[in-house]
């Protein structure tokens, strides 16, 4: 009998590309970046996900990854340039990560082409006692071929029931040492393609949390309830401190959430950038490792491939 991705699984992943493709035409010049967020936030809900599997993030030309829109986000897309959209959902813990990248005007055709086509080469790589390193591989020689890098310190991971990075990491880059890919198991693929050197350095702000469950810190009546009203609403998975702001009166949930990060109680994600200001293209697929290949749960109505 053939071992089959669970249903829930591949519910995430279609609501969460049928989702992209209901969102791409929206990201135009002059647009609110938190327009795009609600927007895909509240498609992710109204198509029939459990909830959502992390915020949803939208990194704009050097930006590689982690920003999400603050509360009362003022910031808008810029003329051109590029735009990557990424975004989660989960279906009663089986979770979906996929992305796309906008070309705002159409002058970022070799960037798109790459990271496109590292996904599509390393999706074909795919497959039961696989290494890791040689989807890396597929990856980086196809980025290359566009003339561009692959971003190496970022890297795809396993998906596991209500844990969206499990165990094993997906590099962008060859490795001749690495874990091997089992039947049944999981993936988030995401190449990254850059004109600058390929590293990553993280800025000062951090909009996206998660919770450290192990940490029993004492902590002061407001924090605390900042503290538990996160651990009830969003468990395992990362959130946004937007999605906290008006569901605790009283407080202020910035100063709140500072002091939960200098207790080490949440995690904060630093918005990241490629590491010489290059411009950078995303595109992210999740799929389950098949006896004969990939299975994309993520595949758009919209992709001809």
């Amino acid at each position: 009998m053939a071992v089959m991705p669970h249903p829930d699984f591949m519910k995430a992943g279609k609501i969460a590309g049928r989702v992209l493709d209901l969102i791409a035409p929206e990201v135009r010049p002059r647009v609110k970046v938190l327009k795009i967020c609600q927007l895909a936030e509240e498609k992710i809900l109204e198509f029939g996900a459990t909830g959502l599997a992390f915020p949803c993030n939208v990194s704009i030309n050097q930006e590689a990854a982690h920003y999400t829109s603050p509360p009362a986000d003022t910031k808008t897309f810029p003329d051109k340039g590029l735009v990557k959209i990424d975004i989660g959902a989960h279906v009663n813990g089986y979770i979906s990560d996929t992305a796309i990248t906008v070309d705002l005007d159409g002058s970022y055709d070799r960037f798109i082409a790459a990271a496109k086509n590292a996904l599509q080469a390393a999706v074909e790589t795919v497959g039961p006692g696989v290494h890791v390193g040689e989807v890396g591989q597929a990856i980086e020689r196809a980025i290359k071929k566009d003339g561009l890098r692959p971003i190496h310190q970022l890297s795809g991971h396993q998906l596991k029931q209500w844990v969206l990075h499990a165990g094993k990491n997906v590099p962008n880059i060859g490795q001749r040492v690495s874990p091997v890919m089992n039947l049944g198991e999981t993936y988030a693929i995401e190449p990254f393609a850059t004109d600058g050197n390929g590293t990553i350095k993280s800025g000062s702000d951090a909009y996206i949390f998660s919770n450290n469950l192990k940490n029993k810190k004492k902590l002061d009546h407001q924090a605390l309830r900042v503290r538990n009203t996160a651990r009830h609403l969003f468990k395992t998975l990362p959130w946004a401190s937007r999605w906290l702001h008006g569901k605790i009166e009283g407080i202020d949930i910035d100063v709140a959430i500072k002091l939960l990060q200098r207790a080490d109680v949440i995690h904060g994600y630093p918005v990241l950038y490629e590491g010489r200001n290059g411009m950078v293209s995303q595109f992210e697929h999740s799929v389950f490792v098949g006896e004969n290949g990939a299975i994309v749960s993520t595949h758009r109505d919209s992709e001809t491939i």
